[in-house]
């Protein structure tokens, strides 16, 4: 069982001694000598620097043991069950990123003349078409550098499309369910669209009647995620689509639970005109820590002169970047996308095939499903919306009857599967299940590891019951102890850099 090593790790630059150096490199001015015989015609007086650079002064042995303890401190994907429910945290195959660190593509410089990098246009130009043919859509762009930023370019796609038509000034309404990703109605008023809120029904789907109420001829779209954030398929998707459609509208996909349904089904014939992809979440490249990610943007053949360009095309004997595309909404980033995280989604999809993409659905939604299953067994514990319900990648249960019984929380049962080693669920999410936990096992673990998952949970439910203030009180056994949730994101609290460390501590004294 993996347990968080319990230790204060002081911060780097209150390690090591004065004069102590790991490495010595060769002074500037010799080097530079060397190059250009004068060290003013490199860096211009002005611009060079006077005084010595405060860094921390370690040996080589005191960095490796410092960044090695604090890696003991730390969880990851790599260290067990990492179950954030529509997060998808998968394991990374290590192969991918070894491809993406090869001196033939680190050392590409996105100035290079195009003639000089056709194999890297190849790569991504049969990556575009292999994901158009997995989502079902006319043509793919690679740019946007996250999901959420994939969400923004449909939304700016949408605006395109109507803008075009002559019908952007009336159509200023996005619709989005109740139980959307937070990022959908945030994309939408960031392009400048109202969002309408439609509810769900006693499945767990979006309602019909109250779709059909919100559609007018101020719909500019739909954004839809299926299967649901509840892990429900929308079984009238078909009908949604002909609801959003008729009113003059497009269907927008969130592809954050592509997951479940990859090599199964396709966004672009269930009706959808814009899909993105979440590279991190389905196609084995890292997530979270800041980035880089990649979210790409498919789409139906009428909206595909809008994407941003250059477009990547290839004339029979070389590839191209196409920038004469009369209708683009221009550029969403520098360059191509983020080509690293792509060539390794690349590697992923080479390296399952067609059988294997359908495997990690099958897989995905198998382990979703036992999870459920043993979960609402617990006491305290239930699965809203239908317990005979399947769900797909993921599952959301209710820890609503355990508070009510012992005050015990969601949030303090996610604090307390800290002690097992595990880490917590996404909590809170949706909105529309009172202390939801929010489970995705993903299809890269074990049974015996969601067996572990299960019985902790287990365990926690029936301390709640029988000595409610070890689990109110938790996390005991970690690194960091139980955290005050709002002084912890207060600006006025946060250091995040070494500079705003010593300019609190210098305040505070």
């Amino acid at each position: 069982m993996f347990k968080q090593v319990d230790w204060n790790e002081r911060l780097i630059f209150s390690l090591g001694r004065k004069g102590r150096r790991g490495h010595v490199p060769p002074k500037v001015e010799e080097r530079t000598k060397q190059i250009v015989g004068d060290v003013n015609l490199l860096i211009p007086e002005n611009m060079q620097r006077k005084s010595q650079l405060k860094l921390p002064e370690l040996s080589e042995v005191e960095v490796v043991r410092h960044f090695t303890r604090l890696s003991q401190m730390n969880y990851g994907v790599d260290s067990g069950l990492y179950p954030l429910g529509s997060c998808t945290m998968k394991y990374n195959p290590k192969i991918n990123e070894l491809l993406a660190n090869l001196p033939a593509i680190n050392m590409l410089h996105p100035y290079q003349d195009e003639g000089t990098v056709q194999g890297i246009l190849e790569i991504l130009c049969k990556l575009e078409r292999w994901l158009a043919e997995i989502t079902g859509t006319h043509e793919v762009c690679l740019q946007p550098a996250a999901g959420a930023h994939g969400e923004f370019l449909g939304t700016l796609l949408m605006r395109a499309y109507h803008k075009l038509k002559g019908e952007i000034e009336k159509r200023r309404e996005i619709i989005v369910p109740d139980s959307a990703h937070g990022t959908n109605p945030a994309s939408a008023a960031m392009a400048g669209f109202n969002v309408v809120v439609v509810p769900s029904d006693e499945d767990g789907c979006v309602s019909i009647e109250a779709l059909k109420a919100a559609v007018s001829r101020r719909t500019a779209g739909l954004m839809l995620t299926n299967p649901n954030t509840l892990g429900i398929f929308e079984k009238n998707i078909e009908e949604i689509a002909r609801i959003v459609h008729e009113a003059g509208g497009l269907l927008y996909y969130d592809g954050a639970n592509l997951n479940a349904i990859l090599g199964k089904a396709r966004p672009g014939d269930m009706g959808f005109d814009i899909v993105h992809m979440n590279i991190h979440k389905t196609f084995g490249t890292p997530h979270g820590g800041g980035g880089p990610g990649a979210g790409p943007v498919g789409v139906s053949e009428e909206l595909a002169k809008f994407l941003p360009v250059p477009r990547i095309v290839f004339d029979g004997e070389r590839y191209h970047l196409d920038y004469d595309r009369p209708h683009t909404i221009g550029k969403m980033r520098s360059f191509y996308g983020n080509v690293a995280v792509l060539l390794k989604a690349y590697a992923y999809i080479l390296s399952l095939g067609f059988e294997g993409l359908k495997e990690v659905a099958e897989v995905s939604v198998l382990n979703a499903n036992y999870l459920a299953k043993k979960l609402e067994e617990i006491k305290g514990l239930t699965l809203p919306y239908g317990s005979e319900k399947p769900r797909k990648h993921e599952c959301v249960l209710s820890a609503k009857h355990l508070k009510g019984d012992t005050g015990v929380s969601a949030l303090n049962v996610a604090k307390r599967l800290l002690d097992y080693g595990l880490h917590a669920p996404t909590i809170y999410f949706p909105l529309i299940v009172d202390e939801a936990l929010m489970i995705e096992p993903t299809e890269t673990f074990e049974k015996e590891e969601l067996d572990r998952f299960v019985e902790a949970m287990r365990e926690i439910c029936e301390e709640a019951y029988t000595n409610p203030e070890v689990v109110l009180k938790a996390p005991h056994n970690t690194a960091v102890s139980r955290l005050d949730e709002v002084k912890a994101s207060h600006p006025r609290t946060m250091a995040l850099s070494w500079r705003m460390y010593r300019k609190k501590n210098e305040q505070n004294l």
